[in-house]
């Protein structure tokens, strides 16, 4: 029997990294790889690769919805879908022979699906791929959530951290503002904690709720509730003071200010 072949897209790379490392805990035989978290780059892969034979793939990436990343790549693999979302919206996933992992994935259930998966034919999956009843299942899926419309968006309420050799999530709402630098992006508390995320700040500006953080200059992206007062600066400019202190000045530019104090006072 051949060796199993298993791919993970997923946006963070600490869960992808954690998947990884349980997948291959459970069936140190598979060669299991992660795959770009984004549908472009995803999709590329799998035009150009052979495809695996099974796919953990997360409901929502950074540029999109695994429904854009089905259509296009049109995966051979039997896929499991790996999503934050609670039991009910994703019941649909039980029938037919889909599956899925609730955020955070606890290994005994990861065992029954992989448990499950090698239950099933090759030519099962193969057929039921390619009758688009899986493309289905997740349309419904995205109809009742509306995961394509941007009134109903689901802004990011956690995040994965990996520090000192452990893993732990961390709340959005624990978050005073973040900030890059030297290409890293960092996160600081309002308990004054400090920690670096594998997302740059432009991605961070549109998983968050705007109403919430608000981008003041392309090295900042600072919580409402972080600000303790602002001050005018040069040529119209103003200074943005935060708690926990901030090691530099926060400038909100000229073109920015009139934004900033819309959203301020909205």
């Amino acid at each position: 029997m051949s060796k199993i072949k298993a791919a993970i897209i997923e946006d963070e790379v600490p869960a992808a990294r954690l998947l990884h490392e349980m997948i291959q805990s459970l069936r140190p035989d598979w060669e299991v790889m992660i795959l770009p978290g984004t549908i472009e780059e995803s999709v590329e892969w799998f035009r150009s690769n052979p495809h695996p034979d099974i796919l953990f793939l997360d409901i929502q990436l950074t540029d999109g919805n695994s429904f854009m990343f089905i259509e296009q790549a049109r995966p051979d693999s039997m896929i499991v879908f790996t999503t934050a979302y609670d039991e009910y919206a994703v019941r649909a996933f039980t029938v037919n022979s889909i599956d899925y992992l609730l955020k955070p994935i606890h290994q005994e259930r990861l065992l029954q699906t992989i448990e499950r998966f090698e239950n099933l034919s090759e030519r099962y999956i193969r057929d039921f791929n390619r009758e688009n009843r899986i493309l289905e299942v997740l349309e419904s899926l995205t109809d009742a959530q509306g995961l394509s419309t941007a009134e109903n968006k689901r802004y990011r309420t956690r995040f994965l951290i990996s520090s000192s050799n452990k893993l732990f999530t961390l709340a959005v709402n624990e978050v005073a503002y973040f900030y890059s630098e030297n290409k890293l992006t960092f996160v600081v508390t309002k308990n004054n904690k400090e920690y670096v995320l594998d997302f740059a700040l432009d991605k961070l500006s549109e998983q968050l709720d705007p109403d919430i953080f608000f981008r003041t200059n392309r090295q900042t992206l600072v919580c409402v509730d972080a600000i303790q007062r602002i001050e005018p600066y040069f040529l119209g400019k103003a200074v943005v003071h935060v708690i926990p202190p901030f090691k530099d000045k926060i400038i909100v530019s000229k073109d920015k200010i009139s934004a900033f104090k819309v959203w301020l006072n909205y």
